[in-house]
């Protein structure tokens, strides 16, 4: 790999990924990265990570298009949710002018909610009018999403909760 002096500079001594501005990665090194840095301190019961690739009809996620996940008023979890968005490139968070990587229940006096309770959280390049607080952009990136439940009830892992497919929003 050959680094820009620049780079070089802000990435001070020695092999790091972190800079005082971003964390660089390229493909070989993001799991390794990732693992070694950011795995939860106790796995378990804990928390419990949902992964989203596609959306209803199979289609993977695509950074050309809007997307929509209902989140359903009673989350089953004692601490709080989150929807996390991440490159299908990078696997890593998407840069925006936003820097907003992702939302979570702690924003619930933020975010817009439903009539029922229920938030619609929205993914693509371009907010839905009305929703800017709920959306999540791509930045044109495929990307994926990680719906992350922290403290999650009995009814997450015997599946008899189940949390919405995304939605191709037209």
């Amino acid at each position: 790999m050959n680094f820009n002096p620049a780079l070089l500079k802000r990435m001070g001594q020695g092999w790091s990924f972190e800079t005082t501005d971003a964390v660089w990665s390229y493909d070989r090194a993001i799991a390794p990265f990732f693992w070694a840095n950011y795995l939860p301190e106790k796995l378990g019961g804990e928390q419990l990570y949902l992964m989203g690739l596609r959306d209803t009809k199979g289609t993977l996620l695509s950074g050309k298009n809007s997307y929509r996940l209902r989140v359903p008023a009673d989350v089953p979890v004692d601490k709080f949710w989150s929807a996390i968005v991440y490159s299908q490139k990078t696997k890593s968070f998407i840069a925006n002018p936003l820097n907003r990587i992702g939302l979570d229940s702690y924003d619930k006096s933020k975010l817009k909610t439903n009539p029922d309770g229920s938030v619609d959280i929205y993914f693509g390049n371009k907010a839905p009018e009305g929703y800017e607080s709920n959306w999540l952009p791509s930045a044109g990136e495929d990307f994926f999403v990680i719906f992350r439940l922290y403290g999650p009830a009995k009814s997450v892992y015997e599946r008899t909760w189940k949390l919405p497919d995304i939605e191709l929003v037209p």
